[in-house]
């Protein structure tokens, strides 16, 4: 029997429904313009290809090869040894997980490219710490502490990501009510560009694990990382609906109010005759009964179900509204059986995403503080309804203040509003995103907030500025730990090789 969770409720209503939603989902829509990115152009170098989740960075790269090795000596001294290679041949160095991100941030052009996919933990549940290989997926990391009855503190929402991935970017997920992913970090070891390893920690390089925490890969390869576990928990959830404008401040007043809740999370309807009207709060909390917790596997069925519904999204306002019914209306009455907070999380993005090969999705995330929520609200309506952009889904959690990473996006505690678009890949849509973008930034950034670097690189260098004031000064200690440049990716090239 599968579990109900915060995706999986739209299951039974999705097979409903699943004839209408399938019908918009499957067909391929036509695309209003020539095709982005250039097919025929990116091929025709024939170097080694590798892109990234948008689909739209087709990148060559001089050589590419995948490490699975334990992080013990003979994993270093390889590593070592092809960046040395990489070096004498004047290439950059990048490496990659799941290569998740979207603008080319683990990219490197004509670069050596490695891809860490390892499996490897230990853990001390005496002290609530385990230790974790760079490139170990967190859907092997959530299996492994739910066997001992633990969780990761704060991981990404999704569980397909590797581990040293979640760290470069300083994830959050919606474990309430904690920092970014930085904030469960106890050290990690590093591999600078000169091929010596050394530990980061608070106390010890602290400014190289504040560069590397949210540094995108810039400072070195990450090797291993030590982080918080916490106990696993049975929750069940409880739902708020209330105007969307009042959810900012209800979220943070929830959480200061109520120590009890762990996992929390809100929503927005985004059907355009209701757009960002109406949103509702969802909140797990421990249940009186914490004995004999199933295991942590993740809804399976129930999650991929969802999917016609998500999909059927796509250019009908009739299925964007059934959604919405299904959350607010059917899912407090057929989605509130408790679950464990193990599989809560361990849920894959692969399963929900998009078939059409004329789409692809594109993820923004925005933070607010959440006194200024209403007033993105408001920004929001007027800037993308007016784009033709297909916003299927914004997902909304609570972010505390960020206190470690050089590159912080939580100045304070913030409301983050990840949005999910589904973007046709041609040069109209291509350019119609960064327009509308540009727009959500400005007015976000007007709001004293900011946006998130692993996505699309539309923001301009002077947007880039405004949201994040330590760059140039990130940018100078990075010429002078790497001087040649030797660990570089497109967001380097983009916004700070000219700071530097």
């Amino acid at each position: 029997m599968g579990k109900w969770t915060r995706r999986a409720f739209l299951a039974g209503s999705g097979a409903a429904i699943g004839v209408a939603g399938a019908q918009y989902a499957s067909e391929p829509k036509a695309p209003f313009g020539r095709p982005y990115p250039d097919a025929a152009a990116s091929e025709s170098s024939g170097a080694t290809l590798l892109n990234d989740a948008s689909l739209l960075n087709p990148t060559p790269v001089a050589k590419h090869l995948v490490m699975e090795a334990d992080p013990e000596e003979a994993f270093v001294t390889a590593l070592r040894a092809e960046l040395g290679t990489a070096r004498a041949a004047g290439r950059p160095f990048a490496l990659g997980g799941a290569r998740h991100s979207m603008g080319g941030q683990s990219l490197a052009r004509g670069g050596t490219a490695v891809t860490l996919d390892q499996n490897w933990l230990e853990a001390d549940s005496a002290a609530g710490v385990y230790r974790v290989a760079a490139g170990t997926r967190w859907n092997r990391v959530i299996a492994a502490l739910d066997t001992l009855g633990f969780s990761p503190k704060i991981l990404q929402s999704n569980n397909d990501f590797a581990v040293a991935g979640t760290c470069a970017v300083n994830a959050h997920g919606w474990p309430v009510p904690f920092g970014p992913f930085g904030s469960s970090l106890r050290s990690l070891r590093l591999m600078l560009p000169d091929g010596d390893v050394v530990r980061c920690a608070r106390d010890e390089n602290p400014d190289l694990f504040a560069m590397t925490l949210g540094g995108y890969g810039l400072t070195g390869a990450i090797i291993d990382l030590e982080l918080d576990m916490v106990p696993n928990a049975r929750l069940a959830p409880a739902f708020e609906v209330m105007p969307a404008g009042d959810l900012g401040k209800r979220f943070a007043e929830m959480l200061s109010g109520d120590g009890a809740v762990q996992m929390a999370y809100g929503r927005l309807d985004v059907s355009i005759k209701r757009f960002f009207e109406e949103g509702l709060l969802v909140s797990y909390r421990p249940t009186a009964d914490q004995e004999d917790l199933p295991d942590g596997a993740g809804p399976g069925f129930l999650s991929r179900a969802s999917r016609p519904v998500l999909r059927g999204q796509v250019g009908s306002e009739r299925v964007k509204s059934l959604r919405w019914f299904l959350e607010t209306e059917l899912a407090p009455q057929l989605g509130s059986a408790a679950i464990t907070r193990n599989a809560l999380v361990n849920v894959p993005v692969a399963t929900l995403r998009d078939s059409d090969p004329g789409r692809t999705d594109i993820l923004h995330e925005y933070f607010v503080a959440p006194d200024r929520f209403a007033a993105f609200v408001d920004a929001c309506r007027d800037v993308i309804p007016s784009s033709f952009q297909e916003l299927l889904n914004i997902t909304l959690r609570f972010v505390d203040a960020d206190s470690d990473s050089r590159l912080a996006y939580a100045a304070g505690p913030r409301i983050a509003a990840v949005m999910l678009f589904s973007q046709e890949m041609s040069e109209r849509a291509e350019a119609d995103m960064a327009r509308m973008t540009r727009g959500l930034i400005d007015r976000v950034l007007d709001l004293g907030g900011t946006y998130y670097l692993p996505y699309r690189l539309h923001a301009t260098a002077e947007q880039f500025g405004r949201g994040y004031p330590s760059a140039a000064a990130f940018a100078a200690a990075k010429r002078r730990l790497d001087p040649d440049v030797l660990f570089r990716n497109a967001l380097w090239d983009r916004y700070l090789a000219p700071l530097g």
